[in-house]
């Protein structure tokens, strides 16, 4: 079975890698094998999720390479190969259609970079859901953000687009390095050390090592889910393909967070206050990034905004316990999510903008597009019997059981859902106005809007009896609270409410959208105060950095340097003439006795005969006086 699991997250990873080394002269082939590759990938998440197959390789010394899929690992895998094949299928579609200005389908650039490109990233998820250990999480989440980067700039010769992918880039990265400070903390804990990084080991730690380790998971897990404080990196990816936002905001990196503390439930419940700021955060996010939504003018900034706030309940449900309720949460988001933002794409290739004024009546000259955003739009708004207004309520159940007022904080979110998500509606199906030059959606890219407004529909059977209570066993998370008919009729009734009141205001703007300058409309000012906080110290650390290089530093080796010379010279003019002046004594010594030593050697033998008897004498006359 471990053949299996390597097949899963190799197959991915080793054919995107291929296309992007092959590059342009793959071009042609790339959408089909893109497309092969993730219906393989498929068959083998949906192998791996009734198998349940474990894979073990050498690593580090003490700390092997490993990966498990269980029953929330093996949902995720299904999902992530599901929705990317959807979105791959739509891809190959746009990638036919003929250029234009507004165009989502990037003709002119390079085919194999993009599917390449969306393998890797497909490819990297599969390694973060299916990882057993730190570092191999630690491996497929930062190849995750890297790929996430490129597909975000994907049309790197604009610089928007570009400065987009680095904001996003840089505001995850720092969020990331909460995760290595998990790691250290865990190998420094005698738990890591014992259970090689296990997740599954983590809330095993002592303290003060679990309150790091917990801090550390936490921190990732809110920064790669846009969560507060993070969530405006979210907006600046809105810059890069709506293929690539549907699967980034779906099922893979916006969404690696929540399912990282869905996996780690044990460990925040250890910490004793992990559990509350997980909850808590969550349900923030889900209230405030939902009035961001509300208040936004462009479609894909509200579906972004709307995105935050949906994964917001599945953190709320991480925190809450309720396990069974994120996991559902997640599936049916997925479907719903990637749906908007592929219906929005293809708006946008047809009619060359994204802003819902001049959206007006969108839907009804595309029925069928119009009626798969509707079905998703309503799924987000919570409306019944669509698979979010069920999957909610689960997870609310939790919340409830825990606190009251943590179950108002959720309603007050979904309530929130049905009001831009009927705000969405209500433009997009607004009595259609003349459009000469829209183009027309190729028909290809219509299949796969209709297989995921039938998931929407399908996905609210889980949220019900026998089949939760299946998902609960298949998550190890059976007991958990349930539902009862009031919270379902309630959470339907006020969605029905809140979109009926929205769609009865008519053509006026809502009072968010109305103030422009408020704190919504630019998302709470979190870029800003990110700047204040973090980059404007930062970028001044580092200029007081350089100057004190540029006048400390530089002048003190400019400084030693000319101590250097100074030695030097001294060294010249005092050491080098005292050993040239000895040097010369000791030449003129030897060159005298050389002297002296040439005058006996005349060449005549009879001095050479006297020289011999006068030494023999002085010889004869030491022998007798030593005697």
């Amino acid at each position: 079975m471990s053949a299996l699991l390597w097949a899963l997250v190799a197959l991915p990873l080793g054919a995107g890698a291929l296309l992007l080394v092959v590059g342009r002269r793959a071009d042609r082939a790339a959408p089909a094998v893109a497309l092969v590759v993730a219906a393989a990938a498929l068959g083998l998440a949906v192998a791996a999720a009734f198998g349940h197959p474990s894979a073990r390789a050498p690593f580090l010394d003490g700390l092997p390479m490993r990966l498990t899929v269980d029953g929330l690992s093996g949902l995720l895998a299904v999902t992530v190969t599901a929705v990317t094949l959807v979105v791959l299928l739509f891809s190959a579609a746009e990638f036919g259609a003929p250029e234009s200005g507004g165009s989502e389908s990037g003709g002119g650039e390079a085919r194999a970079r993009f599917f390449g490109l969306m393998l890797l990233f497909a490819g990297s998820m599969l390694v973060t859901v299916t990882a057993a250990t730190l570092p191999v999480l630690l491996m497929g989440w930062e190849v995750m953000g890297a790929t996430s980067w490129a597909l975000i700039g994907y049309w790197w010769r604009d610089p928007e687009r570009t400065s987009a992918a680095d904001a996003a880039f840089l505001t995850t990265r720092t969020a990331d390095l909460g995760l290595y400070l998990a790691a250290g903390a865990a190998l420094a804990s005698d738990s890591g050390r014992n259970s090689s990084l296990s997740l599954d080991g983590l809330a095993r730690a002592d303290e003060p090592w679990l309150s790091f380790i917990t801090a550390g998971v936490v921190v990732a897990a809110l920064g790669k889910s846009a969560q507060l404080p993070f969530s405006f990196w979210l907006s600046k990816a809105m810059r890069g393909p709506s293929p690539v936002s549907a699967l980034l905001h779906s099922a893979t990196m916006v969404v690696a967070g929540a399912y990282l503390l869905l996996r780690t439930g044990p460990l925040l419940d250890a910490s004793g206050w992990g559990d509350d700021v997980v909850a808590w955060t969550g349900a923030a996010t889900a209230v405030l990034l939902g009035l961001v939504a509300v208040a936004q003018t462009d479609l894909k900034q509200l579906l972004a905004a709307s995105s935050c706030a949906q994964i917001g309940f599945m953190v709320l449900a991480a925190g809450a316990g309720a396990t069974t309720g994120g996991t559902l949460q997640l599936v049916a988001h997925a479907a719903a999510k990637s749906l908007l933002f592929l219906t929005a794409g293809a708006w946008l290739t047809a009619l060359g903008t994204q802003q819902l004024p001049a959206l007006l009546g969108a839907a009804r000259h595309h029925r069928t597009v119009g009626t798969a955003f509707t079905v998703a739009a309503l799924s987000l708004a919570g409306l019944p019997p669509l698979s979010l207004w069920a999957a909610k309520d689960v997870l609310l159940a939790g919340a409830l059981e825990r606190s009251p007022w943590l179950y108002a904080a959720g309603l007050a979110g979904a309530v929130l859902s049905a009001v831009y998500s009927a705000k969405a509606l209500r433009f997009v199906w607004r009595p259609a106005v003349a459009r000469p030059d829209a183009r027309r959606i190729p028909a290809g890219a219509v299949g796969p809007l209709v297989l995921l407004a039938f998931a929407c529909v399908a996905l609210v059977v889980p949220a019900f009896p026998p089949v939760r209570d299946s998902v609960g066993r298949v998550l190890a998370a059976s007991g958990q609270p349930s539902p009862h008919v009031w919270e379902f009729v309630l959470s339907a009734g006020l969605a029905l409410l809140a979109a009926a009141a929205v769609w009865g205001w008519g053509a006026r703007p809502l009072p968010l959208a109305a103030r422009a300058k408020s704190g919504f409309t630019d998302w709470l000012g979190l870029e800003r105060a990110a700047h204040v906080l973090l980059v404007a110290p930062t970028m001044r650390l580092a200029r007081a950095a350089a100057a004190f290089d540029d006048r400390v530093l530089d002048r003190a080796v400019d400084g030693s340097a000319s101590a250097a010379l100074r030695l030097a010279r001294w060294t010249d003019d005092v050491v080098e003439r005292s050993v040239d002046g000895t040097v010369g004594a000791v030449a003129a010594g030897t060159r005298a006795l050389g002297r002296w030593a040439r005058r006996p050697q005349t060449g005549q033998l009879h001095q050479y005969l006297a020289q011999a008897v006068a030494a023999f004498t002085v010889l004869a006359v030491v022998l007798v006086l030593v005697r």
